[in-house]
């Protein structure tokens, strides 16, 4: 499943650069269109600017002439290209060419349409770094090259997830943790539309609908309003595990398209959406202070009342609000802005929080439990480079979730048997925090969150086995197990 999605999505992505070629190129199959060599030619020149030497012919030889060609290119820009050989790309091996395209996806598209972002989140690149050394000595230097590479290809990474999660952050309810299943029920990509080109979507509908409708809606969008190819189709991502590397292919667009929106009236929304914030802030702060001696009932109505109004107010900001994080630095006006945001968002979430814990029992306690397994469930994985620590970790977090979980069928029955009315026959919580909750349990039952972590356990569990499997053969062929186990941890 998961090549099928990289040969479909990588071919999408090539065809929408070579569309640009003199004369246009349209790639029917990967593994067989890329064994002659001219496809990799004629796309690496459309990406660089660039003309590159070639064989015009097809036969053996010249097949082989051009893709070595490609790869000294490719060589030549300090690529890392792991067991990929020209015998295995005429061959048209699956693994081999979609490692290929990857690697060229990852540097001419992903790299550097992040590559300005770096600087804003504190990562190192090679634009903004200071360990970049232009000296003769440095450029002899080719396995520092490398480090700095390696150390770019992650922060790009980051930077590109850090620029997702922003754009989303502008819809409260929308989070974006990863490349994966953050992306499964359409509303990240909706969100992100929505913040470039604000009314595009209603993000409320949204939030009724299927993920699959969802999807389809956002890449309908995003191809005829925005012009950004539709590399992905809802099968794709509406998967248990989607596949990371499709999803960053085509949320990269969505970067590359904020960074060509025109910028006129710009100064002129920056000081309207800082007006609007500082009414937003003082109308928080009032209204707080007027519902203080309110039922909890009221106060909720109040709140939503604001939320409604807030919501909608800040549509015609969204696109100012995302404070042009694609430049190097933010202007002083920029900077304040997004402080401004900021401040008005954690005073939201302030009020969000008391309102729950004000919730009349046994609904307090089963929002203190939602919230602890949503917690659970949006933290990141241990890291499986030391497979025996993570053992431990996920053995720690399997535990943990297991007992939070045995309360599940409990609190679902106590919510469903909640008799929402005082003894004045009055509501004691309104119906869309009930229903908000429902909602909830059904997103952590189908998340299946306990059988993903038993996978992950168990693979830490196969690579520790194999690990020691290795150090007891190496003991064997290369001395002492304190020189195997220096060597392992060297490689």
């Amino acid at each position: 499943q998961r090549e099928f999605t990289q040969k479909k999505t990588f071919t999408s992505w090539i065809n929408s650069i070579l569309a640009k070629h003199t004369p246009p190129y349209v790639v029917s199959d990967l593994y067989t269109d890329i064994q002659q060599g001219h496809l990799l030619l004629d796309l690496l020149e459309v990406l660089s600017g660039q003309h590159l030497p070639r064989e015009k012919g097809f036969n053996t030889f010249q097949c082989r002439s051009n893709i070595e060609n490609a790869l000294t290119f490719l060589k030549s820009r300090s690529l890392k290209l792991v067991n990929i050989h020209v015998a295995d790309i005429i061959e048209g091996k699956p693994s081999i060419v979609l490692g290929l395209i990857w690697t060229i996806i990852f540097h001419f598209h992903i790299e550097e349409v992040s590559r300005t972002l770096a600087c804003t989140y504190n990562q190192p690149s090679l634009d903004c770094s200071s360990a970049v050394d232009s000296s003769p000595k440095a450029s002899r230097s080719a396995k520092k090259s490398v480090k700095i590479k390696e150390r770019w290809k992650m922060s790009a990474t980051k930077a590109l997830l850090l620029w997702a999660k922003e754009q989303c952050s502008l819809h409260g309810s929308v989070s974006v943790t990863d490349f994966k299943s953050s992306w499964r029920n359409g509303l990240a990509f909706l969100a992100i539309i929505q913040t470039l080109r604000p009314g595009l979507v209603d993000l409320e509908k949204a939030k009724a609908r299927s993920n699959k409708e969802n999807l389809k809606e956002a890449f309908r969008i995003a191809e005829l309003e925005m012009n950004i190819p539709q590399l992905l189709e809802p099968e794709d991502v509406d998967i248990v595990n989607p596949d990371e590397k499709s999803i960053m292919t085509y949320v990269a667009q969505f970067l590359q398209y904020s960074k060509n929106l025109p910028e006129s009236e710009e100064d002129m929304q920056e000081r309207e959406a800082m007006g609007w914030l500082a009414a937003q802030e003082k109308k928080l702060a009032e209204l707080l202070v007027e519902t203080e001696n309110e039922t909890y009932y009221q106060k909720c109505k109040e709140m939503m009342s604001f939320m409604e109004t807030f919501n909608q107010e800040k549509i015609p900001f969204l696109r100012v609000l995302s404070s042009k994080r694609g430049e190097a630095e933010l202007s002083e006006g920029q900077q304040q802005m997004r402080e401004e945001w900021d401040k008005v968002i954690s005073q939201i979430n302030e009020w969000k929080a008391k309102l729950d814990q004000m919730l009349p029992s046994p609904l307090d306690s089963i929002e203190a439990w939602l919230q602890e397994v949503e917690r659970l469930q949006a933290k990141d994985l241990p890291d499986l480079q030391d497979p025996f620590k993570a053992m431990s970790l996920f053995r720690e977090i399997i535990v943990i979730f297991k007992g939070l979980m045995d309360c599940f069928d409990s609190h679902l029955d106590t919510l469903q048997s909640f008799k929402n009315e005082d003894e004045k026959n009055m509501p004691l919580v309104l119906p869309e925090k009930l229903e908000e909750m429902r909602r909830r349990f059904s997103n952590i039952r189908s998340t299946n969150s306990s059988t993903f972590l038993e996978y992950h356990y168990g693979l830490c569990s196969a690579i520790a086995n194999e690990v020691k499997l290795k150090l007891n053969i190496w003991d064997v062929k290369y001395g002492a197990k304190e020189s195997v186990e220096s060597l392992l941890e060297n490689w």
